[in-house]
Protein backbone atom coordinates (compact mmCIF):
# COMPACT_ATOMS: atom_id res chain seq x y z
CA UNK A 1 0.00 0.00 0.00
CA UNK A 2 1.74 3.21 -0.88
CA UNK A 3 0.21 6.86 0.50
CA UNK A 4 1.94 8.79 -2.52
CA UNK A 5 -1.97 8.86 -4.20
CA UNK A 6 -3.04 10.92 -1.09
CA UNK A 7 -6.08 7.91 -1.38
CA UNK A 8 -7.65 8.24 2.36
CA UNK A 9 -6.35 5.19 3.09
CA UNK A 10 -5.16 6.50 6.70
CA UNK A 11 -8.32 8.15 7.35
CA UNK A 12 -9.24 5.93 10.39
CA UNK A 13 -7.15 7.49 13.38
CA UNK A 14 -7.16 4.58 15.43
CA UNK A 15 -5.57 1.92 12.33
CA UNK A 16 -2.92 1.68 13.62
CA UNK A 17 -2.91 2.46 17.25
CA UNK A 18 -0.24 0.30 19.23
CA UNK A 19 3.79 -0.28 18.33
CA UNK A 20 5.36 -1.62 15.54
CA UNK A 21 4.80 -4.16 13.23
CA UNK A 22 2.04 -5.99 15.74
CA UNK A 23 -0.32 -3.33 15.32
CA UNK A 24 -0.22 -3.51 11.81
CA UNK A 25 -0.32 -7.42 11.64
CA UNK A 26 -3.61 -7.28 14.26
CA UNK A 27 -5.45 -4.52 11.63
CA UNK A 28 -4.80 -6.09 8.89
CA UNK A 29 -6.58 -9.50 10.22
CA UNK A 30 -9.88 -7.71 10.85
CA UNK A 31 -9.81 -7.03 7.12
CA UNK A 32 -10.12 -3.41 7.40
CA UNK A 33 -8.46 -0.59 5.45
CA UNK A 34 -4.62 -1.47 6.80
CA UNK A 35 -4.82 -5.10 5.05
CA UNK A 36 -2.99 -4.18 2.34
CA UNK A 37 -0.13 -3.16 5.44
CA UNK A 38 0.47 -6.79 6.63
CA UNK A 39 3.93 -8.80 6.23
CA UNK A 40 6.39 -7.04 4.74
CA UNK A 41 10.03 -5.89 5.48
CA UNK A 42 9.67 -3.58 8.68
CA UNK A 43 10.97 -0.26 8.81
CA UNK A 44 13.69 0.42 12.00
CA UNK A 45 13.49 4.13 12.96
CA UNK A 46 16.41 5.30 15.04
CA UNK A 47 16.59 9.29 17.00
CA UNK A 48 20.43 10.39 16.23
CA UNK A 49 19.21 13.65 18.26
CA UNK A 50 18.37 16.81 16.64
CA UNK A 51 16.43 16.17 13.54
CA UNK A 52 18.95 12.92 12.38
CA UNK A 53 17.10 10.10 12.00
CA UNK A 54 17.43 6.81 10.53
CA UNK A 55 15.40 4.35 8.56
CA UNK A 56 16.95 0.93 7.84
CA UNK A 57 15.07 -1.76 6.27
CA UNK A 58 16.96 -5.57 5.43
CA UNK A 59 17.78 -3.42 1.82
CA UNK A 60 17.99 0.08 2.32
CA UNK A 61 19.03 3.30 4.88
CA UNK A 62 17.69 6.34 4.56
CA UNK A 63 19.13 9.56 6.58
CA UNK A 64 17.16 13.18 7.25
CA UNK A 65 19.08 15.80 8.91
CA UNK A 66 22.14 13.22 9.80
CA UNK A 67 23.94 15.77 12.28
CA UNK A 68 25.82 13.99 14.82
CA UNK A 69 28.99 16.04 15.66
CA UNK A 70 27.40 18.24 18.28
CA UNK A 71 29.75 20.47 18.62
CA UNK A 72 28.62 23.16 21.01
CA UNK A 73 27.17 26.70 19.93
CA UNK A 74 24.88 28.00 23.01
CA UNK A 75 22.38 26.68 21.10
CA UNK A 76 19.86 26.66 24.21
CA UNK A 77 21.38 29.43 26.26
CA UNK A 78 19.96 32.80 27.16
CA UNK A 79 22.04 34.47 24.43
CA UNK A 80 21.36 31.61 21.74
CA UNK A 81 23.48 29.64 19.44
CA UNK A 82 26.96 32.19 18.91
CA UNK A 83 26.73 32.55 15.08
CA UNK A 84 30.74 32.71 15.47
CA UNK A 85 31.31 29.82 16.29
CA UNK A 86 33.62 27.57 14.28
CA UNK A 87 32.20 24.22 12.29
CA UNK A 88 33.39 21.42 13.25
CA UNK A 89 32.63 17.70 11.65
CA UNK A 90 33.78 14.81 14.22
CA UNK A 91 34.59 11.92 11.72
CA UNK A 92 34.68 9.12 14.28
CA UNK A 93 31.53 10.12 16.01
CA UNK A 94 29.99 9.97 12.28
CA UNK A 95 31.88 6.73 11.87
CA UNK A 96 30.77 5.28 14.83
CA UNK A 97 27.24 6.24 14.49
CA UNK A 98 26.46 6.46 10.82
CA UNK A 99 28.38 3.50 9.15
CA UNK A 100 26.11 3.18 6.16
CA UNK A 101 23.46 5.45 3.76
CA UNK A 102 21.62 5.21 0.49
CA UNK A 103 19.93 8.20 0.56
CA UNK A 104 20.25 11.41 2.79
CA UNK A 105 17.24 14.10 2.83
CA UNK A 106 18.48 17.50 3.91
CA UNK A 107 15.31 19.66 5.18
CA UNK A 108 17.70 23.39 5.23
CA UNK A 109 20.91 24.31 4.79
CA UNK A 110 21.60 24.91 9.50
CA UNK A 111 24.17 23.62 10.37
CA UNK A 112 22.81 21.08 13.05
CA UNK A 113 21.19 19.32 9.75
CA UNK A 114 23.84 19.62 7.19
CA UNK A 115 27.18 20.26 8.46
CA UNK A 116 28.16 16.27 8.36
CA UNK A 117 26.51 15.95 5.34
CA UNK A 118 29.52 16.32 3.32
CA UNK A 119 31.80 13.79 4.96
CA UNK A 120 28.85 11.23 5.17
CA UNK A 121 28.30 11.34 1.24
CA UNK A 122 32.12 10.84 0.49
CA UNK A 123 32.14 7.94 3.08
CA UNK A 124 28.96 5.85 1.61
CA UNK A 125 27.98 6.95 -2.03
CA UNK A 126 24.82 7.94 -0.99
CA UNK A 127 22.39 10.21 -2.95
CA UNK A 128 21.71 14.01 -1.49
CA UNK A 129 18.49 15.31 -1.94
CA UNK A 130 18.76 19.25 -1.21
CA UNK A 131 17.45 22.36 -2.48
CA UNK A 132 20.41 24.65 -4.76
CA UNK A 133 21.26 26.54 -1.88
CA UNK A 134 21.73 23.44 0.28
CA UNK A 135 24.03 21.53 -2.89
CA UNK A 136 25.93 24.60 -2.86
CA UNK A 137 27.08 24.65 0.25
CA UNK A 138 27.89 21.13 -0.08
CA UNK A 139 29.95 21.02 -2.75
CA UNK A 140 31.65 24.53 -0.92
CA UNK A 141 32.62 21.30 1.74
CA UNK A 142 33.77 18.89 -0.71
CA UNK A 143 30.82 16.73 -1.19
CA UNK A 144 30.84 14.71 -4.63
CA UNK A 145 28.73 16.76 -7.07
CA UNK A 146 28.04 13.79 -8.80
CA UNK A 147 25.65 12.27 -5.56
CA UNK A 148 24.13 15.46 -5.46
CA UNK A 149 20.04 15.85 -6.27
CA UNK A 150 18.73 19.15 -6.72
CA UNK A 151 14.97 19.12 -5.74
CA UNK A 152 12.42 22.20 -5.08
CA UNK A 153 9.15 20.24 -3.98
CA UNK A 154 6.87 18.64 -6.30
CA UNK A 155 9.45 15.47 -7.06
CA UNK A 156 8.61 12.01 -6.35
CA UNK A 157 11.03 9.41 -6.81
CA UNK A 158 11.59 5.60 -6.71
CA UNK A 159 14.39 4.38 -5.13
CA UNK A 160 16.39 1.28 -5.26
CA UNK A 161 15.83 -1.10 -2.09
CA UNK A 162 11.83 -0.62 -2.98
CA UNK A 163 10.85 3.27 -1.21
CA UNK A 164 9.64 6.02 -2.83
CA UNK A 165 10.80 9.88 -1.52
CA UNK A 166 8.22 12.95 -2.26
CA UNK A 167 9.40 16.32 -1.78
CA UNK A 168 7.38 19.43 -0.64
CA UNK A 169 8.55 22.95 -0.67
CA UNK A 170 8.24 24.20 3.08
CA UNK A 171 9.59 27.21 5.23
CA UNK A 172 11.42 27.46 8.45
CA UNK A 173 9.78 28.77 11.86
CA UNK A 174 10.52 32.38 12.79
CA UNK A 175 12.15 34.35 15.58
CA UNK A 176 11.77 37.83 17.20
CA UNK A 177 9.86 40.56 16.91
CA UNK A 178 9.96 41.37 12.96
CA UNK A 179 9.76 37.20 12.89
CA UNK A 180 13.02 36.54 10.80
CA UNK A 181 14.67 33.34 10.36
CA UNK A 182 17.77 32.83 11.85
CA UNK A 183 20.54 32.53 9.50
CA UNK A 184 18.28 33.27 6.70
CA UNK A 185 18.96 33.24 2.70
CA UNK A 186 19.83 31.56 -0.35
CA UNK A 187 23.09 30.60 -2.54
CA UNK A 188 21.82 29.98 -6.18
CA UNK A 189 24.68 29.85 -8.88
CA UNK A 190 27.94 30.14 -7.67
CA UNK A 191 29.61 27.49 -5.38
CA UNK A 192 30.44 30.02 -2.26
CA UNK A 193 33.31 29.89 -0.42
CA UNK A 194 33.72 26.92 2.41
CA UNK A 195 31.90 27.56 5.25
CA UNK A 196 33.58 27.99 8.36
CA UNK A 197 31.53 29.74 11.07
CA UNK A 198 27.41 28.10 11.80
CA UNK A 199 26.50 31.69 10.19
CA UNK A 200 27.52 30.34 6.87
CA UNK A 201 25.42 27.77 7.00
CA UNK A 202 21.99 29.32 6.28
CA UNK A 203 18.61 28.24 5.65
CA UNK A 204 18.54 28.07 2.24
CA UNK A 205 14.83 27.10 1.84
CA UNK A 206 12.88 24.78 3.32
CA UNK A 207 11.89 21.21 2.19
CA UNK A 208 9.70 18.31 3.98
CA UNK A 209 9.68 14.66 2.83
CA UNK A 210 7.29 12.13 2.93
CA UNK A 211 9.16 8.48 2.78
CA UNK A 212 6.92 5.87 1.44
CA UNK A 213 8.33 2.13 2.46
CA UNK A 214 4.86 0.65 1.07
CA UNK A 215 3.83 -0.99 4.72
CA UNK A 216 4.79 2.40 6.87
CA UNK A 217 5.24 5.66 5.76
CA UNK A 218 6.89 8.98 7.62
CA UNK A 219 6.95 12.60 7.15
CA UNK A 220 9.04 15.11 8.87
CA UNK A 221 9.21 18.30 8.41
CA UNK A 222 12.80 19.77 9.76
CA UNK A 223 11.18 23.02 11.89
CA UNK A 224 8.14 24.10 13.76
CA UNK A 225 6.48 25.38 10.14
CA UNK A 226 5.32 24.27 6.96
CA UNK A 227 3.30 24.78 4.04
CA UNK A 228 0.08 23.99 4.91
CA UNK A 229 -1.26 23.92 1.14
CA UNK A 230 1.92 22.10 -0.22
CA UNK A 231 0.63 18.80 2.01
CA UNK A 232 -3.18 18.85 2.20
CA UNK A 233 -4.09 15.53 1.63
CA UNK A 234 -1.21 13.38 2.86
CA UNK A 235 -1.64 10.72 5.24
CA UNK A 236 1.56 9.70 6.52
CA UNK A 237 1.79 6.48 8.99
CA UNK A 238 3.87 8.36 11.10
CA UNK A 239 4.49 12.21 11.51
CA UNK A 240 7.58 14.12 13.22
CA UNK A 241 6.71 17.39 15.31
CA UNK A 242 8.47 19.39 17.15
CA UNK A 243 8.59 21.90 19.91
CA UNK A 244 8.01 25.74 19.08
CA UNK A 245 6.60 27.54 16.56
CA UNK A 246 5.72 30.26 18.39
CA UNK A 247 5.19 32.29 15.57
CA UNK A 248 3.09 29.69 13.67
CA UNK A 249 -0.32 30.03 14.43
CA UNK A 250 -1.67 26.68 15.53
CA UNK A 251 1.46 24.55 14.22
CA UNK A 252 0.58 21.36 16.07
CA UNK A 253 -3.45 20.95 14.87
CA UNK A 254 -3.11 22.55 11.80
CA UNK A 255 -0.09 19.68 11.33
CA UNK A 256 -2.12 17.03 12.39
CA UNK A 257 -5.15 18.32 10.24
CA UNK A 258 -3.24 18.77 7.31
CA UNK A 259 -2.14 14.82 7.63
CA UNK A 260 -5.06 13.24 8.38
CA UNK A 261 -4.15 12.76 12.09
CA UNK A 262 -1.93 9.94 11.81
CA UNK A 263 -1.10 7.39 13.86
CA UNK A 264 1.48 8.13 15.29
CA UNK A 265 3.32 11.48 16.17
CA UNK A 266 6.98 11.25 16.78
CA UNK A 267 8.77 14.12 18.88
CA UNK A 268 12.16 15.33 17.18
CA UNK A 269 14.39 18.22 17.88
CA UNK A 270 13.70 18.43 21.60
CA UNK A 271 16.83 17.88 22.83
CA UNK A 272 19.53 20.42 24.02
CA UNK A 273 22.16 19.10 21.38
CA UNK A 274 25.28 21.26 22.68
CA UNK A 275 25.51 17.95 24.43
CA UNK A 276 26.79 14.50 24.11
CA UNK A 277 24.71 12.19 21.56
CA UNK A 278 25.67 8.92 24.05
CA UNK A 279 23.53 9.92 27.10
CA UNK A 280 20.01 10.79 27.48
CA UNK A 281 18.39 13.27 25.80
CA UNK A 282 18.40 16.62 27.88
CA UNK A 283 14.82 18.82 27.19
CA UNK A 284 15.83 21.37 25.21
CA UNK A 285 12.43 22.28 23.39
CA UNK A 286 9.14 21.35 26.05
CA UNK A 287 7.86 18.20 24.87
CA UNK A 288 5.32 17.64 27.03
CA UNK A 289 4.14 20.81 25.77
CA UNK A 290 3.80 19.12 22.82
CA UNK A 291 2.56 15.48 24.00
CA UNK A 292 -0.42 17.57 25.35
CA UNK A 293 -1.03 19.60 22.55
CA UNK A 294 -1.14 16.29 20.41
CA UNK A 295 -3.28 13.89 22.82
CA UNK A 296 -6.33 17.09 22.52
CA UNK A 297 -6.22 17.47 19.19
CA UNK A 298 -5.95 14.31 18.04
CA UNK A 299 -6.77 11.66 21.20
CA UNK A 300 -6.42 8.27 18.91
CA UNK A 301 -2.92 9.15 17.97
CA UNK A 302 -0.16 7.30 19.86
CA UNK A 303 2.20 10.22 20.79
CA UNK A 304 6.15 8.63 21.31
CA UNK A 305 9.02 10.03 22.28
CA UNK A 306 12.14 7.59 21.19
CA UNK A 307 15.52 8.57 23.27
CA UNK A 308 19.22 9.41 21.62
CA UNK A 309 19.97 6.43 19.90
CA UNK A 310 17.30 3.99 20.66
CA UNK A 311 15.66 2.50 17.78
CA UNK A 312 11.33 2.00 17.39
CA UNK A 313 10.18 -0.89 14.89
CA UNK A 314 7.03 -0.09 12.19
Amino acid sequence: MTNNDRTPSLRRRNVLKGTGVAAVAAAAAGGGVAAAQTAGAGVTLRWLGTNAWEFTTETATVLIDPWVSRFPTGAYSPGGADPETRIEVHEDVIDEHLPKADTILVTHGHWDHIADVPYLARKTGATVLGTETHLNLLRAMDAPDAQLSQVEGGELFQFEGGYTVEVFRSTHSTTGEHKRIQFGGTRPAEVPKKPKKIKDLIEGGSLTYLIDFGDVSFFNMGSANFLEHEIEGIRPTVLFLQPGGGHTPRFVERALEATGFPPYVVASHWDDFDLPLTEPGERGGDWEALRDRVAAASPDTEFLLIDHLERHDF
